[in-house]
């Protein structure tokens, strides 16, 4: 008997520590040195094919990005090769358009070759001087605008620190300092465009997000009346940090219930009582992001803690969650190539109160940063509008957290609930689509073998 006793206390351990056992398989993660080979291989494709489409559609001939080691620019981050992981010492990356039907020139202003593309223009025994060798690269070339990351409104276009601007334009003759021009809608455009060989990477990016967050929703991690909000929180974090991933902030884990509480949405954002323990008939909120191949994730979702005498979530519940979902399909039917975030934003809005949803709307751009340059679709406290980024058109080729909520009151919990979901999707100038799918249920809390066709979206 002892024996037998012993034996099962090792398989109950062994399934207490394994994440989400037999649910589903976790997509195949790449070793440090095959992610390197796909971020040089997808960067190279995007210099030869993105680059010289939008210097021509933003008529800048000459873009110049600097920064100095651990000071990086934002941009100068997405054209390093994958061993570089950071600048070294001052590096100057030179993109020259010369003409239709020619090749961009990528040149560094460095004392070594930067990736494959930018080669090495500086030979310091030759010219001592780096700022003297720029100099003579642009006079060399003539340009008719450079463009410089200067940004009032975008932060990833405001790179250019205000020591480097100094001593670059101390240097630079009078005539080419009226050419400077901010490089602001080419470094937009450069962050934001996205390839197909992205995008099918992408998908699989989204998945294994999809993946870690079912598992933390799941009885594997939570167990009623014992688990807290904030023992989830970090089992996402170890858990990330298990599988070789990173992410980009902290996620977090909110409870609506039936209780007289007022549910504080803005504490998924900020700060939210910790160690609140999780009980059967709780709703689960999680909000959750990682970072792999240089792309990133931002995905919100819900559960429901299951009753003892409960098979499935309750009905208002379910209605709620579905009225949520309606929400994303009115706001996504609304992008169109050229229409300004403001404006798919007040249509939208409109169309959903006009069919009964109480709506806060507040998508942002996703790529190479999480919260990314782009097109704003409207802010949890600028639901009239957003200056500016918020009047940026759409473009085609561009991916984004479709992230909102819809409010409904519960007559059972005799309170207002919202229904906040985000989920990646990808714009190719036509329609939106999302890159691994939406959550269309509930997830439950425990599930069961019938349930599992949730998780794949």
């Amino acid at each position: 008997m002892k024996l037998r006793i012993h034996i099962l206390l090792i398989l109950t351990s062994f399934v207490l520590l394994t994440p989400a056992v037999a649910q589903t398989t976790m997509p195949k993660i790449l070793n440090m040195r095959e992610r390197a080979e796909v971020i040089d291989r997808l960067l190279e494709e995007r210099i030869q094919t993105v680059l010289p489409d939008l210097m021509r559609r933003e008529g800048i001939d000459m873009w110049i990005v600097m920064a100095r080691e651990y000071n990086e620019d934002p941009v100068i981050r997405t054209l390093l090769p994958a061993k570089w992981l950071a600048a070294r010492r001052r590096t100057v990356l030179v993109m020259y358009d010369p003409g239709e039907g020619k090749d961009i020139e990528t040149l560094a202003i460095a004392r070594y070759d930067v990736g494959e593309s930018f080669k090495k223009a500086w030979d310091k025994e030759k010219q001592p001087d780096q700022w003297a060798r720029l100099i003579e690269v642009i006079e060399e070339r003539d340009p008719e605008k450079i463009g410089l990351n200067m940004s009032e409104y975008y932060a990833q276009a405001d790179g250019l620190s205000a020591s480097e601007h100094k001593q670059f334009l101390d240097k630079l003759p009078g005539k080419y300092e009226k050419r400077i021009v901010s490089a602001e809608p080419l470094a937009v455009g450069w962050l934001e465009t996205r390839t197909q060989s992205e995008m099918n990477i992408y998908r699989q990016i989204v998945r294994i997000a999809h993946r870690i967050i079912a598992e933390g929703l799941s009885e594997e991690v939570i167990q009623p009346g014992v688990t807290t909000t904030d023992d989830v929180e970090w089992w996402y974090r170890d858990r990330i940090r298990e599988l070789g991933l990173v992410t980009w902030f902290h996620p977090s884990v909110s409870i609506q219930r039936a209780d007289p509480e007022n549910f504080d949405h803005l504490r998924t954002f900020d700060s939210h009582p910790g160690d609140k323990v999780i009980q059967p008939g709780d709703l689960l909120h999680v909000d959750f992001g990682i970072t792999y191949l240089r792309l990133n994730t931002d995905t919100q979702q819900h559960a429901y803690v299951l009753k003892n005498n409960e098979s499935d979530a309750p009905q208002f519940l379910k209605e709620a969650f579905r009225r949520g979902n309606r929400l994303q399909d009115i706001f996504t039917s609304n992008f169109k190539a050229g229409r300004t975030g403001n404006d798919v934003l007040k249509m939208s809005r409109e169309q959903a109160i006009a069919e009964g949803i109480k709506p806060s709307i507040y998508t942002h751009p996703i790529g190479y940063y999480g919260h990314a340059a782009g097109t704003t679709l409207g802010m949890w406290d600028s639901q009239g509008g957003v200056p500016y980024t918020g009047d940026y058109p759409l473009h085609p080729n561009t991916a984004y957290s479709i992230e909102l909520n819809a409010a409904t009151f519960i007559e059972e919990w005799d309170k207002e609930i919202r229904i906040m979901l985000e989920e990646d999707a990808y714009f190719d100038g036509e329609t939106v689509k999302y890159i691994h799918g939406r959550q269309k249920n509930l997830l439950l809390v425990p599930r069961t073998a019938e349930q599992q066709e949730i998780l794949e979206f």
